[in-house]
């Protein structure tokens, strides 16, 4: 049987305006202007696609032939053609793991999200749910990251992380109730850069309270990254933070206690030399 879901990495024969308005959407920042040459073809607000009355075997082939060539709207509007005129037909579910997909493609992440949502809270013992879930955390992912930034190398983690914690919670989910999933593997990848992100972001919250004589909150935020994200980089600022606040706190026990830390793991730190 033909499986519709498609596999998470897109296919490099997109249609023009599909590929343009979805690179487009997902490389843009707000106020760049999309050169007219590039999108002169392409109406800025596509009609609606009729899709004409026909049996689910073939609006079936028909969306999964459209996938397969990149012309996601065409897809999506044959899927949700599909899925409204026979809800409880023999192809439901997959429609929907292909809908959170055609969504995805396109970067309509609210729609793709409210998809996956959708799957996971009908079908809770279904055996792809580690494929909503794995969509969903790389919907997550996305909305937090920008392309720019990373091309610039703009550091950003001062951003409020809810996105990476939903992301890290998806994926964290994925592996543990799923761990033989073919997507576990890249999901544990994945979280690794993303509890890097959220200890950056610890980390920049404590030099926020530093930096306003909050010592004591600086040193809790400080602690959480210790114990909680103790295999990322943003360990040795935290220390650092710790060691300056009780410093300004008058507190030289901990400060050395907290030294001793530092030096035993990063022996080559100037606060330890």
């Amino acid at each position: 049987m033909l499986t519709l879901y498609m596999e998470v990495s897109l296919t490099e024969t997109q249609q023009c305006c599909g590929d343009v308005e979805m690179l487009f959407r997902r490389w843009s920042v707000l106020g760049l202007v999309i050169p007219t040459l590039l999108i002169g073809a392409c109406s800025s607000t596509p009609e609606k696609e009729e899709i004409s009355e026909q049996p689910a075997a073939e609006l079936y082939l028909e969306s999964k032939q459209r996938m397969n060539t990149g012309n996601y709207r065409s897809a999506i509007a044959h899927l949700e053609a599909l899925l409204s005129r026979y809800p409880f037909g023999p192809h439901a579910d997959q429609v929907q793991l292909d809908l959170i997909y055609g969504y995805y493609a396109v970067s309509d992440n609210a729609a793709a999200r409210a998809a996956a949502d959708r799957f996971i809270r009908l079908n809770p013992t279904h055996k792809d749910i580690d494929y909503a879930l794995y969509m969903r955390g790389l919907m997550s992912e996305d909305e937090d990251s920008n392309f720019f930034q990373s091309m610039f190398n703009i550091d950003r983690s001062d951003r409020d992380p809810a996105m990476v914690r939903q992301a890290f919670g998806d994926f964290e989910r994925l592996i543990r109730e799923y761990p033989a999933s073919k997507y576990a593997p890249d999901a544990a990848r994945r979280m690794i850069a993303l509890k890097n992100r959220l200890a950056r972001y610890e980390v920049r919250v404590a030099e926020y309270y530093y930096q306003r004589e909050a010592y004591v909150a600086s040193i809790g935020r400080g602690k959480y990254v210790v114990q909680y994200m103790s295999d990322t980089p943003s360990v040795e600022r935290a220390l650092e933070l710790m060691v300056e606040s009780y410093d300004k706190l008058d507190m030289p026990e901990a400060k050395q206690d907290t030294l001793a830390v530092l030096k035993l793991n990063y022996p080559d730190n100037s606060m330890v030399n």
